[in-house]
């Protein structure tokens, strides 16, 4: 298949290497010091966790022209910048399939209007990465271990080209395309989950994962404002999405915290949190607000209270001051760990009895 990767930041210069890897014919469009780079260089990838670095030579684009024919346009950069270059994708009427690979709180809407619905997709890349130099470290499957590519039509129908578009991208070594019927409400709760709540949290923390782990409120204010999040959705209609979310409603607040603070200090690696979470929240802050407000124009759709998310939003602005290290005056709601004790306690006590009837009837 003939693929045009649209972006050449650190998840578009992956998708091309792994694309021409599995024998497709892909170009890659950029521009400036990233189009030298790519000439000069090839796509140089190391993989975060293992060190291991290859070498990819792509031939590179630095345009979208009217006439040109492609399989498939692949879009993967932020949803900001995607926007921007609609006039340019919907003046090429040669390229039937436009995968947009992003976080998105908004909805396909302005994508298949602009383009039309029968030309886009929409999806999530399942990856993460940055660029130092010509250099992208990627954290990302492998052959023998490939992670998930989410996708799926913007109306949730799985069609024939779903299908085909699925097969191009499972030939790149290390990706397992997923379609999903629910692709529009995975990616508003992925927003959910990250944007209006860990984010500004981060921010808050001066971006240092530690610091927010050691820093009981803001622990406190992200879960409450996960939460809120996930109540403005499902008070839309949209259900939880993957449905494993469901358990960040009903864990106990106490116990969540507790289980925050020892991944961000013990379970999880600091250069896997930094590939995932910390360069991307210094790097692309016009992302992240935008997403945030797509998110705000959702709950003022709704009459859910979001306190949480409230408090938190102003320290995505670099004039907020940074909450101080180590905070813990926000009373924690210990109701759902009581609840969850007594249910326990019934559960031991019914048990014991019936164990006693075994008894006795023997």
């Amino acid at each position: 298949m003939k693929v045009l990767v649209y972006g050449a930041g650190p998840l578009g210069s992956l998708f091309a290497a792994r694309l021409q890897q599995g024998g497709h014919d892909v170009s890659i469009l950029a521009r400036g010091q990233r189009l030298a780079d790519l000439r000069e260089h090839g796509i140089v990838l190391q993989d975060v966790q293992t060190k291991a670095r290859s070498v990819t030579r792509v031939p590179v684009v630095e345009a979208l022209a009217p006439d040109d024919a492609y399989d498939l346009v692949l879009v993967i950069m932020r949803k900001n910048h995607a926007l921007q270059i609609l006039p340019v994708l919907a003046a090429n009427r040669h390229t039937p399939n436009v995968l947009f690979l992003m976080n998105n709180a908004a909805g396909p809407g302005e994508l298949t209007e602009t383009l039309g619905r029968e030309r886009v997709l929409i999806g999530f890349p399942g990856a993460a990465g940055y660029r130092e130099g010509h250099v992208v470290h990627c954290l990302a499957g492998t052959a023998e271990e490939p992670w998930p590519v989410y996708l799926g039509e913007a109306d949730g129908r799985t069609t024939a080209r779903t299908t085909m578009v699925a097969q191009i991208i499972e030939a790149g070594p290390g990706f397992e395309a997923q379609i999903r019927p629910d692709m529009d409400a995975w990616l508003k709760y992925h927003v959910a989950l990250l944007m209006p709540s860990l984010a500004p949290a981060l921010r808050a923390a001066n971006l240092d994962h530690r610091r927010l782990a050691r820093t009981r409120d803001l622990l406190v204010l992200a879960i409450r404002a996960v939460r809120e999040g996930f109540q403005v959705l499902e008070t839309l209609g949209y259900p939880v999405s993957p449905p494993r979310f469901r358990a960040l409603r009903w864990i106990p607040e106490p116990v969540l915290v507790l289980l925050f603070r020892t991944l961000l200090l013990h379970q999880v690696r600091d250069e896997i949190i930094e590939a995932a979470l910390l360069r991307h929240a210094r790097s692309a802050r016009d992302e992240i607000e935008h997403l945030s407000d797509e998110f705000l124009a959702l709950a003022a759709k709704t009459s859910v209270p979001t306190p949480a998310i409230d408090q938190l939003h102003p320290y995505l602005g670099l004039e907020a001051p940074l909450m101080p290290e180590g905070r813990a005056e926000i009373p924690l709601h210990w109701e759902g760990l009581w609840v969850a004790a007594a249910a326990l306690a019934a559960v031991v006590i019914v048990v014991r009895m019936f164990c006693r009837e075994r008894e006795e009837g023997a």
